[in-house]
């Protein structure tokens, strides 16, 4: 079993404390942890962290490689980058700034960094420099359409050494007759309203502009002005039922193993499910006794 740190938002810590946390979590679990990336969006970081959000790819880009430096240990680091420059140059602060290695030595020198990224290039940068891709809303039968592009020209790009990208994908899990678990469907419906609606301002909402190139415009946009003017119930009753379906494991064995293929065919490697009505650990391993 292995520890995923969900999604840190980058501009939260320093890389240097990013690399920190996540060896410090490998140290303690054995060598387990797996350290999830992201950038958030700029309504959430200026507005409640008062950070400015700007260039989120090459701070993400470069975050991964001083991870990667700090955990390897091979020299004390330093890092000259468009966004970071460490140590800070003398004419920055105090000329006092001294390259320097993790005290500790990690349990890994390499510890597997996913990244959620959801907009064309961020999602090209992903597939060349990332072990693993954290999508959000996944619908099988349009990625090659909507994401298709961004990954081969990632991959074109991707460093050899690098096994390819693991790319993770699900949603909630309920298994049984349609009549029984269509309202374990549902579940999904406020997290969905929530994300495309209010996650980010108008015209800067990542996940509002991936609906829209699902195909779903007129919805993305209703759903947002609903949800921005206050009206959530609304709002929620404007998410597409086939977007719910499309987006969940929800249904009988027969039917959960044709999405299992099809997430299979364009390239998914691990199942994100929340198991929901039932026994949640018998679900899993008939689940897993598919795979």
């Amino acid at each position: 079993m292995q520890i995923g740190a969900a999604i840190l938002p980058i501009f939260t810590r320093t890389p240097t404390l990013i690399a920190m946390t996540a060896a410090g979590i490998d140290a303690l679990s054995g060598g387990r942890c797996v350290l999830g990336l992201g950038a958030s969006g700029p309504q959430v970081i200026e507005g409640f962290h008062g950070v400015p959000f700007d260039r989120p790819l090459t701070r993400t880009r470069e975050i991964i490689e001083i991870c990667r430096d700090v955990w390897a240990r091979e020299a004390p680091l330093e890092h000259q980058g468009a966004a970071y420059r460490i140590p800070l140059p003398p004419n920055q602060g105090t000329g006092l700034g001294k390259a320097l290695k993790i005290i500790g030595h990690p349990e890994r020198s390499s510890i597997p960094i996913w990244v959620a990224a959801l907009g064309e290039k961020n999602v090209a940068m992903t597939a060349e420099v990332a072990d693993g891709w954290l999508p959000l809303f996944f619908v099988a039968e349009k990625v090659r359409d909507v994401f298709g592009a961004s990954l081969d020209a990632g991959t074109a790009q991707r460093d050899p050494a690098l096994e390819p990208l693991q790319i993770a994908a699900g949603g909630i899990l309920a298994i049984g007759e349609l009549s029984a678990v269509a309202a374990m469907r549902e579940l999904g419906r406020p997290t969905a309203t929530l994300y495309i609606g209010g996650m980010g301002a108008k015209g800067k909402n990542f996940y509002n502009t991936l609906v829209r190139r699902y195909g779903y415009e007129k919805e993305a946009e209703e759903i947002q002005d609903l949800y921005l003017s206050g009206h959530k119930k609304e709002a929620a009753a404007k998410v597409p039922d086939e977007l719910l379906e499309a987006t969940s494991l929800c249904g009988p064995e027969g039917y959960i193993k044709e999405r299992l293929a099809a997430f299979a065919e364009v390239g998914v490697t691990h199942l994100n499910v929340t198991p929901v009505g039932g026994d949640p650990v018998a679900m899993i391993e008939k689940v897993r006794g598919w795979l």
